[in-house]
């Protein structure tokens, strides 16, 4: 049975907007909540009374940016509307992913529902259509500096609700007009504000840091799960994880991940048992709990900003009405990207770190001065005549060393634009997508970091033929046996990278991990 989406601009979730984003148009269909309805009226017929006295109102009678003293006659309003969207369609680059494009539309429908930006009803219904259809603008991931929001991006969607630009329909790059029409569409006239409520807000970065988050969380489980088989090929201690030691430095999510780690190794005899000898490990598995709790708290944080972002109105000016039903317009800044862009950077360098670790792990798997010899160099048999892993560590080396550099806060930058009136910017779309690629890669060093792990486990087998996985690497490891065999001697290895890296971002390997662990 179909579902719906209702739309009031208040309860929009990141959960809700992974869905939509990700969902086919006969799966779910997003519609206006009746009780946002009276607001979204009320505001628009405001914007018409502004035009119908000739008040002099920003972006409703007056120019945008650096012209927002030059007037507007009536007649020309409609006109006003319909040029910024097209004067401001000027995005270039690769195109976004259409996830992210439907996750744009969801947010902007979201925000405008609100009541606060005098666009109408049928403008909106307009917008959700492109989604209840199936019609996905091409819009180009770059060229928006986060303020006044994400103005390029928005331009080439709301240009194909008029009837031009470009969009995908059932697989098929169509003229904007060509793709309404073939999902039995009209394009719509704009009226007053309409063209700037449509373009000015931070949706772009919204969508994306939405969209991040969700996988990030996905990624830190997959990055314990990683790290605590790691531990068990490495023949590592539990210690580290006692719950005292974690009490006593009280950081929630060093708690939480102490306590996750020790459900994923619950009854595992991989582990060393108290050693005189040997009484505690490298810091990458010691600290474990320390360095992927931090990881956890900025993702938090980015959830935090985000979903206060998802139900906020974002564009520029803003329509207040009272209770007597008269309005007044602020300008404001709610446009501004930078709660966005520092969260995005924070996140961005968190997740480079959470690579570091992982690089670090691995490279203690295939060194075996590193590992006291537990396991063989490069986790291959006959060394020398088989290179076995070691080149699995140049790639994560490589791609550890490529999120440094993207790690690098889009925040600390600004370019004034609009002939130094829009004076400061965020760049947090640049930190979204920066922080979005160190994701990719992350994806990829793990892949590496449980491929070699695995191997790590069957040798450590041939010594230990009766020990037993923890509660929760077994399922991880068992997953990933189905895909990647014991490796006897040196193979093609980018299909076995490329099986373990779809087990990672298809969700199967936290789902089959959480189905064992999950009181």
């Amino acid at each position: 049975m179909k579902k719906t989406l209702f739309l009031d601009g208040q309860h929009l979730t990141i959960e809700d907007v992974y869905q939509i984003a990700f969902a086919q148009p006969e799966e779910i269909e997003v519609r206006l909540a009746p009780e946002a309805l009276s607001a979204i009226t009320r505001a628009a017929q405001a914007v018409a009374r502004f035009v119908q006295e000739g008040q002099v109102v920003y972006g409703i009678t007056t120019g945008f940016g650096a012209f927002k003293d030059k007037i507007i006659p009536q007649e020309d309003v409609r006109q006003l509307q319909k040029n910024i969207l097209m004067s401001h369609a000027v995005g270039v680059g690769q195109p976004l992913d259409p996830p992210t494009v439907r996750a744009m539309i969801l947010i902007r429908a979201n925000t405008l529902s609100q009541g606060h930006s005098g666009v109408r009803i049928e403008t909106l219904e307009a917008l959700l259509s492109l989604l209840n259809r199936g019609i996905t603008p091409l819009v180009p991931a770059q060229g928006s500096l986060g303020a006044s929001g994400d103005l390029a991006p928005l331009a080439h969607i709301g240009l194909v609700i008029i009837g031009e630009g470009e969009a995908w329909y059932k697989g098929k790059l169509l003229p904007g007009g060509e793709a309404l029409h073939e999902a039995g569409l009209q394009p719509i006239t704009l009226e007053a504000k309409e063209g700037l409520a449509l373009t000015n807000g931070t949706t772009m970065m919204t969508a994306l840091g939405a969209l991040i988050v969700k996988e990030a969380e996905r990624i830190s489980q997959v990055a314990d799960i990683a790290g605590a088989l790691s531990m068990e090929a490495l023949h590592g201690t539990p210690r580290a994880l006692d719950p005292r030691i974690h009490a006593a430095r009280p950081h929630p999510r060093q708690i939480e991940c102490a306590a996750y780690l020790r459900r994923l190794l619950e009854g595992s005899n991989f582990l060393r048992t108290n050693d005189p000898t040997y009484v505690q490990d490298a810091y990458t598995l010691r600290c474990l709990p320390q360095v992927h709790g931090a990881v956890r708290e900025a993702i938090a944080y980015a959830r935090w900003v985000i979903e206060i972002e998802l139900n906020s109105a974002t564009d520029n000016p803003l329509i207040f009405l009272d209770e007597q039903g008269q309005a007044e317009v602020i300008s404001g800044g709610n446009f501004h990207g930078e709660p966005l862009a520092i969260a995005m950077d924070y996140l961005a360098l968190a997740l480079t770190d959470l690579g570091n670790i992982s690089e670090r792990r691995l490279t203690r798997l295939t060194d075996e001065a590193s590992n006291q010899e537990t396991l063989p160099a490069f986790l291959i048999k006959h060394g020398g005549l088989n290179s076995g892993f070691m080149l699995t560590q140049y790639t994560a080396a490589a791609l550890a060393a490529e999120n440094k550099v993207l790690a690098h806060p889009a925040s600390a930058d600004t370019i004034p634009s609009s002939a130094n009136t829009e004076d400061h910017v965020s760049l947090g779309p640049i930190s979204a997508r920066q922080a979005r690629q160190i994701l990719r890669n992350i994806e990829w060093i793990l892949a590496l970091e449980l491929l070699a792990a695995a191997q790590g486990i069957d040798f450590r087998r041939e010594v230990m033929p009766q020990a037993r996985l923890g509660r929760g690497t077994r399922p991880a490891y068992e997953l990933i046996r189905q895909e990647v065999p014991f490796l006897e001697h040196d193979a093609v290895m980018y299909p076995y990278i490329r099986a373990v890296h779809r087990l990672i971002t298809s969700g199967q390997l936290v789902e089959a991990v959480n189905r064992e662990v999950e009181d």
